[in-house]
């Protein structure tokens, strides 16, 4: 059911990854792999879940912002 749920996303669609989240970022490529709009997967190097190494939500929120300014 999620595999034909993505395939049908068409929205331009970011998803934002730790870099050391490595169960994660596998099920993000995967998402990845499926979704057929415009899609962007990020990694935040050396952040994991929850983005609580001193600077990684930062750099999260910032490659958001990028994100956002070139898709809206």
């Amino acid at each position: 059911a999620g595999e034909a749920a993505l395939s049908r996303v068409t929205a331009p669609t970011l998803l934002i990854v730790g870099g050391a989240d490595y169960g994660v970022i596998e099920l993000n490529q995967q998402a990845y792999a499926l979704m057929n709009c415009e899609r962007e997967l990020t990694l935040i190097p050396g952040a994991t879940h929850l983005f609580e190494e001193p600077g990684t939500l930062q750099q999260a929120a910032g490659s958001a912002a990028e994100w956002f300014v070139r898709n809206l």
